[in-house]
């Protein structure tokens, strides 16, 4: 009974002191504590529901704003990043462009006030000796239309007339293209300097085409080639060699024509290995080799397009004269008279070094010069354009009469068709980028001369054969690329032998006149060879 009495009381008392009145203490404090001291006991069971007036805490607030003020940085610092990325591309695309367009057009050297129109005329005039023979122009056209078809001697004749009216239009084709060289780059200099100086053989070679004379059109092509390889260059060599002991030019420039040349004259071999290997019938074999010409006509002009596109835009700067690999050129020691006693032995070291020290300065003050020195052009622009349009019209119709007095000179003996082909008319064709090409090795501007000589082969090979074969596709012309086996051969050693001329970056006379003397010898042999007939089919 006592323990249930002191049971109840305890009870009791717990009871009336939950629910006893706040005391002054507790009366004194912030609702918060007092809803704090007045809430249960047990936390965990009991479940806290939001009031509809309740405030939200600072902390809360704040730290949502932060987390979408954050958000909302990065996503505009991605777009502004990618912003300027883009702009950035944008700029460096135009920034390329610009360089590209600057090292094609911009001339290497500021270019001087243009004459006037008279003082252009004049200098046309005068601009060379071979002027002179531009009187055998109306004297070919003359002989082709006053004499019969039934005279023995007008073929000849026409043809000697013609051969030398067409060498002052070359020397004039090739006098318009130097001023037009002048106004733009060097780089586009030098394929302006090889395109306008093959257009004599691509003119002679389209009408010699549309007249059938296939194996002209090939040998006249192929002597292009060894013309430029061989005579040209030799002597842009030779030229070069008797002012400068070595002179050098860019090594990888002239790597890459002699890697396009060597894929050229593989690409003429190959026909004639399939022709001598195939084992076909007539008909059989004849469209074999039409459709491979054909097919690898095309790929050689995608080729050169790919060769323009890395010359011109890619790897423009390798083509260049300041370019890192190209070799500094260097003039003669001078010699002087050795006044020691013999048996006496040389101290002096600066004494000995005198003669290298001023033959490596001598390159060093010339270069200078020439890089201060002001362009002055010789003709007017407008004067200069009508040029090339006339020259190039006269050239058309003077080949014209060349072209159809051929055979009549082949039928009357004397000269070899093999020899009109490959040494002649490339002779007369290359005539004016010779002369281009000689000049400006004798500046030190063996780049451009190799730019004109190589380069101009490398167009013959790469794009004027190419395009021959498809225009005679489109023709309807047999016009293939199986040229006769001994010019083949002849081509692919001349190319071999350039190579290993073009691949320590210099060059000297000695280098020149080999070449010189292997084209002579070449002529030699085609002067009494016979040919070859490789026509795959019957030309109507």
């Amino acid at each position: 009974m006592l323990d249930s009495s002191r049971s109840a009381k305890s009870s009791e008392r717990s009871t009336s002191a939950e629910y006893a009145p706040l005391s002054a203490t507790q009366s004194n404090q912030h609702p918060a504590t007092i809803a704090e001291a007045t809430e249960p006991k047990d936390k965990e069971a009991s479940i806290s529901l939001p009031q509809d007036n309740a405030p939200v805490p600072e902390s809360f607030v704040s730290r949502i704003t932060r987390r979408r003020t954050v958000h909302t940085d990065a996503t505009n610092a991605t777009h502004d990043t990618s912003g300027d990325g883009d702009r950035r591309r944008d700029s460096s695309r135009w920034s390329n462009m610009r360089r590209v367009v600057s090292t094609l057009m911009v001339p290497d050297k500021k270019v001087g006030e243009a004459p006037t129109v008279s003082q252009s005329i004049r200098a046309i005039v005068c601009a060379s000796y071979l002027n002179i023979l531009l009187v055998f122009i109306p004297i070919s056209w003359a002989f082709h239309f006053a004499f019969p078809t039934t005279n023995p001697n007008r073929d000849t004749l026409v043809f000697v007339f013609s051969f030398l009216a067409i060498i002052p239009l070359a020397k004039l084709l090739g006098f318009a293209t130097e001023e037009l060289s002048l106004r733009v780059g060097q780089t586009l200099a030098g394929l302006l300097n090889a395109t306008l100086g093959n257009a004599v053989e691509l003119i002679v070679a389209i009408i010699a085409l549309a007249h059938c004379q296939i194996r002209i059109v090939q040998a006249s092509l192929v002597g292009s080639i060894l013309s430029n390889l061989l005579l040209v260059l030799g002597m842009c060599f030779f030229a070069g060699g008797i002012k400068y002991s070595e002179q050098g030019f860019g090594a990888s420039a002239s790597q890459v024509n002699a890697s396009l040349l060597t894929v050229s004259v593989i690409a003429v071999l190959l026909p004639a290995a399939f022709h001598f290997s195939s084992g076909l019938s007539q008909t059989l074999e004849t469209r074999a080799i039409l459709s491979v010409s054909r097919g690898t006509s095309i790929l050689l002009l995608i080729i050169y397009g790919a060769y323009l596109l890395f010359q011109l835009w890619s790897h423009a700067e390798i083509f260049q004269d300041d370019h890192s690999d190209v070799f500094r050129s260097t003039k003669y020691a001078r010699k002087k008279k050795n006044l020691m006693v013999p048996g006496t032995r040389v101290t002096s070291e600066p004494a000995a070094m005198e003669g290298a020290e001023e033959n490596a300065t001598v390159g060093d003050e010339e270069a200078g010069s020439v890089e201060s020195e002001v362009e002055m052009p010789t003709l007017n622009i407008y004067v200069t354009i009508g040029l090339l349009v006339v020259v190039t019209v006269l050239v058309a119709v003077t080949a014209e009469w060349l072209v159809d007095s051929i055979q009549g000179l082949v039928d009357r003996g004397g000269v070899s068709e093999e020899f009109v082909g490959v040494i002649l008319l490339p002779i007369v064709g290359n005539a004016a980028e010779h002369v281009t090409a000689v000049t400006v090795s004798v500046k030190d501007k063996l780049n451009l001369s190799l730019s004109v000589a190589a380069g101009s082969s490398l167009q013959i090979a790469m794009f004027v054969i190419p395009f021959i074969v498809t225009l005679g596709w489109i023709m309807d012309k047999p016009m293939t690329l199986l040229f006769d086996p001994y010019e083949s051969i002849v081509l692919f050693f001349s190319v071999l032998i350039v190579n290993y001329a073009l691949q320590d970056g210099k060059s000297n006379w000695m280098e020149g006149f080999l070449l010189m003397v292997l084209y002579v010898i070449l002529a030699l042999t085609f002067w009494f060879y016979p040919g070859t007939d490789t026509s795959v089919a019957q030309c109507s």
